[in-house]
């Protein structure tokens, strides 16, 4: 007897006594691990916003003070309450979706509430990374267009002395573009790491549940 069939052999005699599993029993631990998944999204999402909003509180006075003096305090308020309601409303599709998933009754169903979760993930990775990116952008091509003014509030409310306007706004400029690539690249990384293990482990049931439907 060959080495192949003697461990063939060992398995099957292994096999029984390893408990075995019904279809159903297989749906159930998979709809509990999908339904685990999309609910640590949903705190995690809420998580983010909280920590959102402590950083927010941790700004310098000097900061506000420089943005209201240029013009755009009011227009920050704004785009943050438009952030702030887009993100409520994906933390309720998160919410949803975790409903959704914990009480569905049938493979078929469940494989469409996976589909969706993931799904609603993806929108809500695209958005604020997006969001972010657009609104650096316009935050500095507004200082751009109005360089005369930042250097001005910059002088006043940052006590800047001995620099001229043209080495400092190419200094501030060089300065903006590495803070907001740094931050940018924290975001994604955060995302891929966080909701990108998440997503792989709700494929996987997604791709367990496949196998069941054939």
């Amino acid at each position: 007897m060959d080495e192949l069939e003697l461990l063939k052999k060992q398995w099957q005699s292994r096999e029984q006594d390893l408990p075995h599993l019904s279809f159903n029993d297989i749906y159930k631990m998979l709809l509990k691990k999908s339904s685990s998944i999309v609910k640590w999204i949903f705190y995690i999402s809420i998580a983010e916003i909280i920590f959102w909003t402590i950083l927010a509180f941790l700004v310098p006075e000097s900061n506000t003070k420089f943005n209201n003096d240029i013009g755009i305090h009011n227009t920050l308020i704004v785009v943050n309450i438009l952030n702030y309601s887009v993100f409520g409303v994906f933390i309720y599709l998160f919410y949803k979706n975790y409903r959704k998933i914990s009480i569905t009754d049938s493979v078929k169903e469940l494989m469409q509430n996976i589909l969706r979760a993931r799904k609603t993930v993806k929108y809500f990775v695209i958005y604020n990374v997006t969001a972010t990116t657009v609104l650096l952008i316009c935050i500095n091509f507004y200082y751009y267009l109005n360089q005369d003014i930042v250097f001005k509030y910059m002088v006043e409310d940052f006590g800047l002395s001995d620099v001229t306007q043209e080495r400092f706004m190419s200094m501030f400029f060089l300065s903006q573009i590495l803070i907001g690539t740094v931050l940018i690249v924290l975001i994604l990384l955060f995302y891929r790491i966080i909701y990108g293990i998440l997503m792989k482990r709700l494929y996987k049931n997604y791709k367990e549940l496949e196998k069941m439907e054939l």
